[in-house]
């Protein structure tokens, strides 16, 4: 993924409105973020532990989507589940519910979509191996790297393809 700026992450959210977008807490240390491992920008609000937002090249341009936890979602601290766009095995809590309000008019009445994620959002760093999960070890993968990174990609558009969709 290519480095953006500021102006560029908060131009990109299809799914609130530019005032909403001007007051998204963006990760700490952006300069830092390591772009060439990343497919997409995924962070938690530090002041609001039930946001997350999500940044992705899509086609020519980026695409944004604010992200929330649904309330009175219940987590298993026992159980193992795996995320929906990496497929990474995490125990307990590792992988959250996040619905995205869908784009438009959809999203105006309140629709939304929601898919099992990371619950850091660090997708992209667990496919390649620079971030491990509590259960690494247990479950190698032996699908190569290139075709991890193509599933993850293709899972996510997938993704943003439903907050897109108009019915």
């Amino acid at each position: 993924m290519d480095p953006l700026s500021e102006k560029e992450i908060r131009a990109s959210f299809v799914n609130c409105s530019k005032g909403e977008a001007s007051r998204i807490n963006l990760p700490v240390g952006l300069s830092g973020v390591p772009w060439g491992d990343l497919d997409f920008l995924g962070w938690r609000d530090p002041g609001a532990p039930d946001r997350s937002y999500l940044v992705a090249p899509r086609g020519d341009g980026i695409v944004g989507v604010t992200l929330r936890v649904p309330q009175g979602v219940r987590r298993s601290f026992t159980r193992t589940t795996v995320c929906s766009l990496c497929v990474t095995g995490h125990p307990g809590s590792g992988v959250s519910l996040l619905a995205a309000r869908k784009a438009g008019v959809l999203g105006r009445q309140g629709n939304t979509v929601g898919t099992y994620i990371c619950a850091d959002l660090a997708c992209s760093l667990y496919v390649r191996g620079k971030k491990k999960s509590e259960l690494a070890g247990r479950h190698e993968e032996t699908l190569p790297l290139e075709d991890r990174i193509a599933r993850t990609v293709m899972n996510l558009e997938a993704f943003l393809e439903k907050v897109f969709e108009e019915q």
